[in-house]
């Protein structure tokens, strides 16, 4: 099997000939490629000013930004607000090529967030405020990022892309940072709207969410959610999210980035026996992979190279190859 088909075979539970992977090459490669809009409505730089006029501060100790001018921070501005132009060209120039460059790895694209973006713009307490006092101004400014992630569904499935992502970070530690029921009401139907034309167009739906967000995953499966990005599981528990999840939706995850690869490598190695054990499926449901920002997490060297390298055993001994 490709990197392509292994990793198609892992999303729809029809095995695989081992677990697929998004490791650092060092440490056993990805199966793996990406393209993406240059520039993004959704780009975060680290510092300056985005598309849609808000500005980025960096936050010192990572590549991470953060925003600290909203450009609607009073709905009073909406008419003065910047809405980049999806349909500009040159966003997708670089692109092309792009299921020739992956070869036969698995072509992830990246599209919109449908809240992050929102409190980009908004601020996150306005945010939270105007699903309260101002739900038709939201659900406006939720309908054009709906849109816009519409278009870049099209000009991705042109590209021969495999799978749609986008991240937006519903949970705090230990639950939602908004009303599920809210969340239903509000977001779930744009959600269902972006992941039926990314089926349509013959994509797998990805979601990257961390926090406590087992309140809406079942929401998110029917919304047709196929594989949640999750960086964070034990605030919400490996037997939970296996017992009420597994089989059904695919968990593209590494050990746990707030607490799992901080200790010692043992550990490390016995948590990654316990994420196949409840995550995975002996057909699929498990994708193992890296935190791409180590140095921001605080990741040891040598506690990657213990997790991908006990994933790689675990490959060999589920379908005897890595």
């Amino acid at each position: 099997m490709t990197s392509r088909e292994i990793i198609w075979n892992t999303i729809r539970f029809k095995n695989s000939e081992r677990l697929g992977r998004d490791f650092p090459e060092a440490y056993g490669g990805s199966d793996f490629g990406g393209i993406g809009m240059s520039p993004s409505p959704d780009g975060r730089p680290s510092k300056g000013v985005d598309e849609w006029g808000a500005v980025w501060e960096n936050m010192g100790t990572t590549s991470v930004g953060e925003v600290k001018v909203f450009p609607l921070a009073s709905w009073d501005d909406w008419e003065t607000l910047n809405i980049p132009d999806i349909a500009m060209e040159s966003r997708f120039e670089q692109m092309k090529g792009g299921r020739q460059r992956a070869g036969d790895k698995f072509l992830l694209s990246y599209g919109i967030s449908l809240y992050e973006r929102v409190h980009f713009i908004r601020g996150l307490e306005n945010t939270w405020m105007d699903i309260y006092d101002e739900p038709a101004k939201l659900g406006r400014l939720l309908d054009i990022l709906v849109e816009m992630n519409l278009y870049a569904i099209k000009r991705y499935a042109d590209e021969g892309a495999d799978g749609y992502i986008f991240p937006d970070d519903w949970g705090l530690q230990h639950r939602m940072m908004i009303s599920p029921d809210k969340w239903r009401e509000i977001w779930k139907p744009r959600y269902a709207r972006v992941y039926k034309a990314a089926h349509d167009a013959g994509m797998a739906t990805f979601l990257h969410s961390c926090g406590h967000i087992v309140d809406i995953l079942d929401d998110l499966i029917d919304a047709g959610l196929d594989v949640i990005h999750m960086d964070q599981q034990e605030n919400m528990g490996l037997e939970l999210l296996g017992r009420r999840f597994g089989g059904r939706l695919t968990f593209f995850s590494g050990v746990d980035i707030q607490t799992g690869l901080q200790r010692s490598n043992d550990e490390i190695r016995q948590y990654c026996r316990r994420m196949a054990q409840h995550l995975g499926r002996p057909n699929g449901g498990l994708i193992p992979r890296w935190y791409t920002d180590p140095k921001g997490a605080g990741h040891r060297d040598d506690a990657i190279e213990t997790m991908c390298d006990e994933f790689l055993k675990i490959s060999r001994e589920q379908y005897g190859r890595a």
